[in-house]
């Protein structure tokens, strides 16, 4: 089973009706009795850097993750991989869960958010098996995370940003895979079988 981690921010419905379509079951939960019982967990997100930390560590979830991380792999979505970092710098300088060198800054050119379609390359984890360099995935954001040893996937957007990252269990997606169609389903199987 595939556990969601519900903190109050996130798009959690959106992820757990993809994982269903795919043939598996996703629980999306708070408590951490429900997510012992996960053998992959998604960390999914919507909203400001700073509220959605400070949720996480309130609820207890953000040393959970930190625990569960050496022997379960953990994917961040979108506002959940910038939580994988070392920081971020939105509305002040806040601290991430450091499991990923590296901090998230806001674009300082073209319409912010990034919103739409963009191509996804250089792809270097299993994460990608079955998609081509190039495919289009879904984007809404208005920071970037800027890594460099453990990006596994980069696009671009006024300048090059990552668009993935991995390092051990934890890896994390910029992009919306539950909103991306069949690549974005590609890489949620891909997860699945790590």
């Amino acid at each position: 089973m595939i556990g969601i981690i519900d903190y109050g921010m996130g798009n959690t419905r959106s992820v757990q009706k993809a994982i269903e379509f795919l043939g598996e079951r996703a629980e999306i939960s708070g408590k951490i009795s429900a997510l012992d019982k996960c053998s992959r967990l998604i960390l999914p997100g919507v909203g400001s850097f700073g509220a959605g930390i400070e949720n996480l560590r309130a609820a207890r979830l953000a040393e959970y993750i930190l625990s569960r991380v050496h022997d379960t792999p953990v994917l961040g979505i979108c506002l959940g991989m910038q939580f994988l970092l070392d920081a971020s710098e939105e509305a002040g300088k806040h601290a991430g869960l450091g499991l990923i060198g590296g901090t998230s800054t806001r674009f300082t050119a073209g319409k912010i958010p990034h919103m739409g379609w963009n191509s996804v390359y250089g792809l270097k984890s299993p994460l990608f098996n079955g998609i081509g360099d190039g495919a289009q995935f879904y984007f809404v954001h208005s920071y970037r995370a800027k890594v460099t040893a453990d990006t596994i996937a980069v696009s671009d957007y006024y300048g090059e940003f990552s668009a993935a990252i991995g390092c051990g269990n934890a890896y994390g997606v910029q992009f919306h895979p539950e909103k991306s169609g069949e690549a974005g389903l590609c890489l949620l199987k891909n997860f699945m079988r790590l």
